[in-house]
């Protein structure tokens, strides 16, 4: 946490700011990592991406509402780059040379390098999807929650004296701002009679993988499809359960997929419940009962996201709508694995996704994207285009 603050500090204040090289527009220095600026033509598989495809990603983050998770302000030259954008959409269909010149021409491309090493991390998400009802029954006793009405959610510039740093969100009360109950209390009843309850699922195991992946569909008994998006969380720090579930039981953690840690918490109800309450860190939702069934789930930015071309980002070091080109190596989800080298949009953020260059490349939605997904623990490169 604190070192996401230090780059947050580094990108905001303007004493970070400087020019690395004559002709480039200034580039935030990024503490605990080296950026090294390349041209295009030396990045492989540059000129082979389909950049129209990333134009059009593009193009619509820069017509989005406010985000539902706020990040560091946008720069100023990348508005002006969204201006350029909209006015070359606007003229028409455009070619793949037109859109890569659209990003050469108003992008400089620095190549991140964390603090000991070449290359980034990159993990997978997907939208998963559930059985549910809209009413409490003996099949779907899981209650998902609306967001509480006294939650407050602590942005990058607040200073809450008395609380831990660490706390992302609390709870207004008369007495002031306080911390926010964690998981344990809320699943005994902290929010009872409030009326928060939008759907309920068939255990908590389903709601743990919801409220990780933060969005979802619920499939009701009538056969209508319902999404959720991420509507805020308690404020409690993020635990990785997988990686806890890997040191107790001596698992290589290249082994623990998501796939395996699902079946592990299924088997054993107990167990689950006890393990999943070590992740302190609880997530409430938005019931969307108006997105498109065939649209990508809401990210952080407040956008629909695209399979393979959306990656979520540390929000504390990276505005949304920064183009990232990204090489990596990456499972295929049907036991091979598949280079990936092509240019992504940052759309969304997760409370896991700490560092400059950490990354969680949006995969799909549905069981096969959820498959694939959970394998993804991968080495990347990073490369930013900032805006000149």
């Amino acid at each position: 946490m604190n070192c996401a603050a230090g780059f947050a500090l580094a990108l905001s204040a303007a004493a970070g700011l400087a020019s690395m090289t004559a002709s480039a527009a200034p580039f935030p220095l990024v503490e605990g990592a080296r950026a090294d600026q390349v041209a295009p033509h030396e990045i492989a598989g540059w000129a082979r991406d389909d950049h129209v495809r990333a134009f059009a990603v593009f193009v619509r983050g820069c017509m989005a509402d406010p985000p539902l998770r706020q990040a560091v302000p946008l720069p100023g030259a990348l508005a002006t780059a969204c201006d350029s954008a909209k006015a070359l959409a606007a003229k028409g269909a455009i070619g793949r040379d037109d859109a890569r010149s659209f990003f050469e021409q108003n992008f400089s491309f620095w190549r991140i390098r964390p603090a000991g090493t070449e290359k980034g991390f990159t993990t997978g998400y997907f939208e998963p999807e559930f059985e549910g009802s809209p009413t409490r029954n003996d099949a779907f006793p899981t209650p998902l929650y609306d967001r509480p009405k006294d939650l407050v959610t602590r942005f990058p510039e607040d200073d809450w004296p008395g609380l831990d740093k660490a706390l992302s969100a609390a709870r207004r009360t008369d007495r002031g701002l306080e911390p926010f109950p964690d998981r344990t209390a809320i699943e005994t009843g902290a929010l009872d009679g409030q009326g928060l309850e939008i759907l309920w699922l068939r255990d908590p195991v389903d709601r743990f993988v919801l409220q990780v992946q933060g969005s979802g569909r619920v499939r009701l008994p009538d056969g209508s499809v319902t999404r959720l998006t991420y509507s805020g969380r308690n404020g409690h720090p993020y635990t990785s359960l997988g990686r806890v579930l890997s040191q107790r039981e001596d698992i290589p953690p290249e082994q623990m997929t998501m796939d395996r840690l699902i079946a592990r918490l299924k088997a054993d109800p107990v167990f689950a419940r006890d393990l999943i309450r070590l992740n302190k860190s609880f997530v409430f939702f938005a019931r969307r009962d108006d997105l498109p069934a065939e649209s990508g789930p809401i990210g952080g930015a407040g956008l629909p996201l695209t399979p393979l071309r959306s990656i979520a980002i540390d929000r504390n070091v990276w505005p949304y709508g920064l183009p990232v080109w990204i090489d990596t190596m990456i499972p295929d989800g049907t036991g091979g694995d598949e280079q990936l080298a092509r240019l992504m949009i940052a759309q969304d953020t997760g409370s896991a996704i700490l560092g400059p260059a950490r990354m969680d490349l949006f995969v799909g939605s549905g069981a096969a994207a959820g498959h694939r997904a959970g394998l993804i623990r991968h080495p990347v490169a990073f490369t930013v285009l900032w805006p000149r």
